[in-house]
């Protein structure tokens, strides 16, 4: 089954209310007895006694919503998972916000915390979102996954 590809993209931080939203229309699905969620939150890293302020995302977002839709096709392949969300930030996101939240859904629990795992995995691996570091001193440098 050919799926359509999903809007990923939200702009700036990952409000409160848009992951509670999300999480109160799972409430339709009553063949469903499981869900697990993953929220990457910015960090205050400290760099050569510089802290990070922000992280400003760009992406190459043709490239990347096809990425994510490779992700998802292939965790809907690999797991027994009922639904899938999944949201990253593009621009600035302070330190102590959301910028990705993943929530995967199953009848049964043990699968949700595997296919999570693989999910979260693979965008940090696959996915060409670029984080530019935002100092508070008002410098920056691109941010190296790891």
């Amino acid at each position: 089954m050919e799926m359509k590809i999903k809007k990923v993209f939200v702009a700036g931080a990952i409000s409160p209310e848009f992951i509670a939203n999300t999480i109160a229309e799972l409430q339709t699905k009553t063949q469903t007895g499981a869900h697990n969620i993953f929220l990457g939150q910015v960090r205050a890293d400290e760099i050569e006694g510089k802290t990070v302020s922000a992280i400003e995302y760009t992406a190459y977002e043709s490239m990347a919503n096809q990425k994510f839709h490779e992700i998802r096709e292939a965790t809907f392949e690999k797991f027994e998972i009922a639904s899938m969300h999944m949201y990253h930030s593009l621009g600035t996101v302070a330190v102590g916000e959301i910028c990705l939240f993943v929530l995967v859904s199953s009848p049964h629990r043990a699968v949700v915390f595997e296919a999570l795992q693989f999910v979260v995995e693979a965008i940090k691996k696959e996915v060409p979102v670029f984080g530019k570091e935002l100092f508070e001193d008002n410098s920056y440098q691109w941010k190296v996954n790891t």
